[in-house]
């Protein structure tokens, strides 16, 4: 088995059984068993949980590549401070 966190054997269903009950299986795969589907009893595929992908966090990325005016943190002109305000 490909993951860690299952919590039972995997369950074996024949591909009509899979069609008509894909949501159930989907389910029961989305709590960690795994489903394997069969054609003719042969296993031929494996619906199982997807594991979330962990990409690391790469401080200072953007470095530079931004700017803040200097002017950020100024009053703002009273023709546009106004209609934050709701005067017209």
């Amino acid at each position: 088995m490909s993951t860690s966190t299952m919590s039972s054997a995997p369950k074996t269903v024949n591909i009509y059984e899979a069609k008509t009950q894909l949501s159930k299986l989907v389910d029961l795969a989305s709590t960690g068993t795994d489903v394997v589907i069969a054609r003719a009893g042969k296993p031929v595929a494996r619906l199982t949980t997807l594991e979330e992908e962990k990409r690391p966090l790469v401080y200072g990325l953007l470095e530079g590549e931004g700017w803040i005016a200097d002017d950020f943190n100024d009053p703002l002109p009273e023709e546009i401070q106004k209609y934050f305000e709701g005067r017209e």
